[in-house]
């Protein structure tokens, strides 16, 4: 298989799969073996719906109006009236990685042969990803259950050749016209074609998926900024011992522990000593840089495991079972993915945190040990990185109010039929405001770290420190000297930081690091 393929089975994806459909240029493909099984789905679906009986999302109304049996001339029609009306979002458009996110997720659901629609649809879909249309899809109308009920709708839309999208060029059209463009025939739905199309917790999923990711490499990056404050402040990093950490066994304090041992070996500033005033212990700050990333690491491994089960899942109401049952069920509700995102958003906003408080300790000569003011070159004169810390300091303050959870939060709707809901992509589109966020924190702490252990004439940095050192200057952060226009470089550490550039020059002589 071609690395730039991603090939949908029947039995659910991977978090790499996403991401390289998001955001990247990977091309779909949907087995055989998904195609057959969703061919038997739709069997079943075709022979209940000629049957008397009313069957929820085949002959019936939804929501609070599934008391209502819909005759067979009406049911096309229903079928495209829930998705238009369905599609009532607002606000300003989502991000092209989080709706391509959110239709190949529910590709992936459609193709599992649980949902009941035609092999044309899954064909479709495929079609438009592969084809580069994103549908316009807008930040507010989900609550999370049943499923992400708005931004879906807006992109089944497209697949029925209605609404507008965005092009491949990044133009948005009407959708009717970019698809005529690249030869997808809009799709005409039937019976439980449009429920299937709405009904799950794709949006929410896939952002997960994302910050999951981020996140991992920001935590990597957060150690390694660590670890030069550490440097820059003359600390012991006797804390970092494995043995230390061993006796306290949470696998993500011992990981950051080996990350900031690597980067540190062979430094000349660890332990260095300002004066003859023995330094026993440093701030916490410092000193518990492990325990705080290291608790954000394995929230971030639960957060991979909720995302994992839920990328295995199929996600619909009613679903096909295996024995040709069609039940329905409340496996859309998003509770499950919600948790965990406000819990990242939790571990992102003290990570953020903590990285301040080593900023601003590197900033106050009290504290610093003999570095200058606000590392200035002429404090007085010059103020250094003082309103860096303040922007640092805002940010922070931003991630604080980003981690009030948006999961405890649940407004009924639909006449109270849905009278509990997740929250769930409220909780994910803060989240990514925090990953965001917090790469700038980093950033900052990189910037003042680097420019500290500059001033600490006459100490040898270790060698992973050199490599970052050269790596952010050349990429466009600039050292200590007079005041110059501040916000350039810190634009510049932010890149480095969010880009992976920082791991990767650290990585050039630690090795990989977790």
């Amino acid at each position: 298989m071609d690395m730039h393929t991603v090939v949908v089975g029947a039995a659910g994806t991977t978090a790499q799969d996403v991401i390289d459909v998001a955001r990247g240029a990977a091309r779909i493909e949907v087995a055989d073996e998904a195609l057959a099984a969703v061919a038997a789905a739709r069997q079943v679906i075709d022979d209940l719906a000629a049957k008397p009986d009313p069957v929820y999302g085949v002959s019936t109304g939804f929501g609070a109006l599934a008391v209502r049996h819909i005759s067979p001339d009406l049911r096309a029609q229903l079928q495209r009236n829930i998705v238009r009306s369905h599609a009532a979002g607002m606000g300003p458009r989502v991000e092209r990685e989080v709706v391509r996110a959110l239709m190949f997720l529910r590709l992936k659901t459609v193709a599992s042969g649980r949902t009941g629609v035609r092999p044309l649809v899954v064909e479709t879909m495929a079609a438009i990803l592969n084809a580069g249309i994103t549908p316009v899809v807008h930040e507010y109308g989900s609550l999370g259950c049943s499923g992400d009920l708005a931004p879906l709708s807006h992109c089944a839309l497209t697949l029925m050749g209605e609404g507008e999208a965005e092009g491949p060029d990044g133009e948005v059209r009407p959708a009717a016209e970019l698809l005529a463009e690249h030869g997808i025939a809009p799709v005409e739905l039937r019976e439980k074609e449009g429920l299937a199309l709405l009904n799950g917790t794709d949006g929410m999923l896939g952002m997960l998926v994302m910050a999951c990711a981020d996140l991992a490499r920001l935590f990597t990056s957060a150690d390694i900024t660590a670890a030069l404050s550490m440097e820059a402040l003359l600390g012991t990093d006797k804390v970092l011992a494995a043995e230390l950490h061993a006796i306290r066994p949470h696998p993500g304090q011992a990981a950051s522990a080996a990350n900031m041992r690597a980067v540190l070996a062979g430094s000349g500033l660890t332990g260095h000593q300002q004066d003859d005033t023995p330094r026993v212990q440093d701030a916490y700050s410092i000193r518990c840089a492990p325990q705080v990333a290291g608790a954000g690491r394995d929230t971030l491994d639960h957060a991979r495991l909720v995302a994992d089960r839920e990328l295995a899942a199929a996600v619909d109401n009613p679903v096909v079972l295996p024995d040709g049952r069609v039940e329905s069920n409340g496996n859309f509700h998003g509770a499950p993915v919600a948790y965990v995102l406000d819990f990242l958003a939790v571990a992102a906003a003290d990570l953020g945190s903590i990285a301040e408080r080593r900023t601003d300790r590197l900033l106050d000569r009290n504290r610093s040990h003999g570095l200058p003011p606000f590392l200035a070159g002429d404090a007085g004169v010059d103020s250094g990185l003082m309103i860096a810390q303040y922007t640092q300091a805002a940010l922070v303050s931003e991630l604080k109010r980003l981690a009030v959870p948006a999961s405890v939060d649940s407004i009924p709707s639909s006449a109270m039929q849905e009278d509990h809901v997740s929250m769930g992509w409220s909780a994910a589109r803060k989240l990514r405001t925090a990953v965001d966020n917090l790469a700038r924190i980093i950033a900052v702490e990189l910037v003042a770290a680097t420019r500290a252990i500059e001033l600490r004439t006459g100490l040898t940095p270790a060698p992973a420190t050199q490599a970052v050192l050269k790596a952010v200057r050349a990429a466009g952060v600039e050292g200590p000297g007079e005041d110059r226009f501040l916000a350039p470089d810190l634009a510049a550490a932010h890149e480095f930081v969010r880009s992976g550039k920082l791991t990767e020059a650290a990585e050039t002589v630690t090795g990989p690091l977790a």
